[in-house]
C-alpha cells in the first residue's frame, strides 16, 4: 500500500499550493477506496489477461538497461472473473515458476508463469484467488485486519505474511498439498509503527539461520528477526530523500540480499530502484552495492512494492517487480522480469615497466 511519504507526495498533484507540504513526511491518512466484493464462483479458479508492457512505449524493441540488466518482458494484469485482483503488495517466485503473491484486501492469489522459448515472461495460465484466513481459520474482515503487505518463504517451505493496520507478522505453515495452514504469530519488531507505513519489506535470511528473516519498514528501518528470538535492529537501509520508501527485500547470494526501494514525487512521478547489497547487517557506509536497476525515465513505472529473486533459465539471476496499483484508475498491476548478467571488473592499470640503463663496462 502506499504509505505516508507517497501519499503526501500524491496529495500534492492538484497544484502548487500544496508543495511546501512535502517538507514534512506527516500527512492525513490517504482516502480508502472501497472494493466491491468479487464475484460469487464455485471456486478460487480465475481467468487473467495478462497484457504485454515493452520497456519503452516510444522504443518496443528496446531490452537493455544500464548496470547489466536486460528486460524479459512485462505484463498488465487484469481479470475479468473479480474485483479483487489489485492492490498486490508482495510476491514469492518458486523454482518451477509457481508465483504467489498476498493483497491489501488479505488475499492470497497464485498462477503459474508462462515463459517463450527465449525464457522471456510472456503470460500467467492457473490463476487463483482465496482470503487469507486468521488465528480462527476463517477469512480475514475488515481493512485494519487484512493489510498484507510483506511476504517471505522460509526454508522449509513455510510462509511469513507482515500486515499493515493491526501490525502483525503471522506464519502461515505450507501443508502437504500445497496449500496454507491455520497461521500463528510470529516474532516482530518490538516498535510502534505509523497505521499506513508498517511492514513493507519481509524476506527470509538464511545467511542467519533457517529461522531468520529480515523485516524491514517503509522509513527504512531493518530489523533482524528469528522464529526462535526477538528481532534485532540493525541499520537502516534509506532511500536518496524522504519520498522513497523501503518496500521489499530478496534473498540473493550469501549474506547479500536485493532491497527495493519505491519513490514518488509530483515532478518526477513513480520511481523504483532495486539494489544488491554484500551485507544489510552493516551499516550503509560499509555496504557494497553489487548491482542497482533503475525503473525511471520511459521505463514502466508504478508504485513497485514487490520484489523476487530466482534464477534465470539461462543459469542466471531473475528479478521480478511487482506494483500494487492502489485501486487508483491511472495505475496498473505489472509483472516485470528483468534478468541480470555481472559485468567484467574493470582491468587494474599496469604502470609502464621502465628499462634500466645498460651500463657499459
Amino acid at each position: 500500500m502506499i504509505g505516508l511519504r507517497s501519499a503526501l507526495a500524491l496529495s500534492m498533484i492538484g497544484g502548487l499550493s500544496g508543495f511546501a507540504t512535502q517538507c514534512t513526511p506527516r500527512k492525513p491518512p490517504p482516502v480508502v477506496v472501497a472494493t466491491p466484493a468479487a464475484p460469487v464462483k464455485a471456486g478460487p479458479e480465475i481467468g487473467v489477461t495478462a497484457t504485454p508492457v515493452p520497456l519503452d512505449a516510444a522504443n518496443p524493441a528496446k531490452t537493455t538497461l544500464e548496470g547489466g540488466f536486460a528486460y524479459a518482458g512485462g505484463l498488465a494484469l487484469t481479470s475479468a472473473d473479480t474485483s479483487r485482483l489489485h492492490g498486490l503488495s508482495d510476491l514469492a517466485v518458486g523454482a518451477g515458476g509457481q508465483l504467489m503473491a498476498i493483497s491489501d484486501e488479505g488475499d492470497l492469489f497464485e498462477a503459474r508463469l508462462q515463459l517463450d522459448q527465449a525464457g522471456r515472461l510472456v503470460g500467467l495460465t492457473d490463476g487463483k484467488l482465496r482470503p487469507l484466513v486468521g488465528l480462527n481459520g476463517q477469512p480475514l474482515q475488515g481493512k485494519r485486519e487484512s493489510d498484507a503487505e510483506g511476504m517471505a518463504v522460509l526454508p522449509n517451505g513455510d510462509r511469513l505474511v507482515s500486515f499493515e493496520g493491526n501490525h502483525r507478522i503471522w506464519l502461515y505453515p505450507a501443508l502437504p498439498d500445497g496449500t496454507w495452514g491455520t497461521p500463528r504469530p510470529a516474532p516482530k519488531p518490538a516498535t510502534v509503527f505509523p497505521d499506513n507505513e508498517g511492514m513493507e519489506a519481509l524476506s527470509a535470511y538464511p545467511a542467519a539461520g533457517p529461522d531468520a528473516y529480515l523485516v524491514g519498514g517503509e522509513e527504512g528501518e531493518v530489523w533482524l528477526c528469528r522464529l526462535s528470538a526477538d528481532c534485532k535492529s540493525l541499520p537502516p537501509q534509506s532511500g536518496p530523500d524522504f519520498t522513497w520508501g523501503l518496500t521489499g527485500f530478496a534473498p540473493f547470494e550469501g549474506t547479500a540480499v536485493g532491497t527495493l526501494h519505491r519513490g514518488f514525487d509530483p515532478i518526477r512521478g513513480w520511481r523504483a530502484v532495486v539494489r544488491f547489497i554484500s551485507d544489510p547487517t552493516k551499516p550503509l557506509t560499509q555496504q557494497r552495492t553489487t548491482a542497482a536497476l533503475h525503473i525511471d525515465g520511459s521505463a514502466p513505472r508504478d508504485n513497485y512494492e514487490g520484489l523476487a529473486l530466482t534464477r534465470s533459465p539461462t543459469g542466471g539471476t531473475r528479478l521480478y517487480l511487482l506494483s500494487d496499483d492502489g485501486a487508483i484508475g491511472n495505475q496498473r498491476t505489472l509483472l516485470l522480469a528483468f534478468d541480470w548478467t555481472p559485468q567484467p571488473l574493470p582491468q587494474p592499470m599496469l604502470s609502464p615497466v621502465k628499462k634500466r640503463p645498460v651500463r657499459r663496462r
